[in-house]
């Protein structure tokens, strides 16, 4: 029988603690925070494992010769049995999302589901890849504005969708290694993405002038100055992975800042949700990247 650690690994469950974060931030940026957000990050995240699982089986031929000790190629899980977790986390991620969110939850469900199938299946190794695995993380953001102001959350889902981006450029470069054009270029990004993430007007303390706006106070309040703070710890830590890589373009360096590039996202979750306002719940988002890390050598989020 198929151990559960090794399901596990077939879809890299702590990489999921990178998941929810995605449907915390789009709720938060469409003011829709509310009893039905859990289960559509529940849904979120069994989508995410859907597509680890999808993955591997799509690739158990290449990683035969690449990577023997997934599970697939190691004998550990049958071929059949990840497309049927495949297959099934998506059906109950679906349902999950249907049911929490009605027909516009659904509506965002669907496509994200065809997104993942079609990058795993087909867009991975062709230049569309990135775009398209950036386009999945973008259409999660969505999933959990769906019961809100959907617009509003666009610029949530085009910060998330652009980190995506240079993950999925890099991750590509796993095996061989990377010139360093592309570490170059992923970490210009990841400097863009830091600075603008956090950038929103702000209300400051203070009384109404005279013309009815508010004046700016002395000092900015603690807590407004949480989405910088998480900001800046979600470039400092991917953005010296990939100075890293940068450095010695090898494969293992390459792994190792993919690695962090998933495991710091809630950082930047985390920013999108406080600059949202909701600050308390961006300061838990941002806790699942020390918890990811731990777990992370564990069991391997790539």
């Amino acid at each position: 029988m198929t151990r559960l650690a090794d399901l596990a690994e077939l879809v890299r469950a702590p990489a999921a603690l990178s998941v929810p974060g995605d449907v915390l931030s789009g709720a938060a940026a469409a003011g829709a925070l509310d009893r039905r957000t859990p289960a559509l990050a529940g849904a979120s995240v069994l989508l995410y494992w859907a597509g680890m699982a999808a993955n591997d089986w799509a690739d158990r031929r290449l990683d035969a010769v690449e990577r023997p000790e997934r599970p697939i190629p190691s004998g550990r899980v049958r071929p059949s049995v990840a497309l049927g977790v495949a297959s099934g986390l998506t059906a109950a991620g679906l349902a999950v999302a249907t049911a929490a969110g009605g027909r516009r939850a659904a509506a965002v469900a669907l496509p994200l589901a065809a997104t993942i199938w079609g990058y795993d299946l087909r867009a991975k190794n062709t230049a569309a890849g990135p775009a398209v695995m950036a386009a999945c993380r973008g259409l999660d953001v969505l999933l959990g504005a769906s019961g809100g102001r959907v617009v509003r959350a666009l610029p949530a889902a085009l910060t998330i969708a652009a980190h995506t981006w240079t993950v999925t450029a890099l991750s590509r470069r796993e095996v061989t290694g990377a010139d360093r054009r592309l570490p170059g270029l992923t970490l210009a990004g990841t400097a863009l993405i830091a600075f603008t993430t956090p950038a929103r007007p702000t209300v400051l303390s203070g009384a109404p002038s005279s013309t009815g706006c508010v004046k700016r106070g002395p000092f900015l309040r603690l807590g407004e100055l949480v989405p910088e703070v998480l900001a800046a710890g979600y470039a400092a830590r991917y953005g010296r992975a990939q100075a890293r890589v940068l450095a010695d373009p090898s494969p293992a360096r390459v792994r190792a800042a993919v690695g962090a590039g998933i495991t710091g996202l809630p950082a930047l979750q985390g920013s999108l949700t406080a600059r949202a306002g909701a600050r308390l719940l961006g300061l838990a988002v941002a806790g699942a990247a020390p918890l990811g890390r731990r777990l992370a050598r564990l069991i391997s989020p790539t």
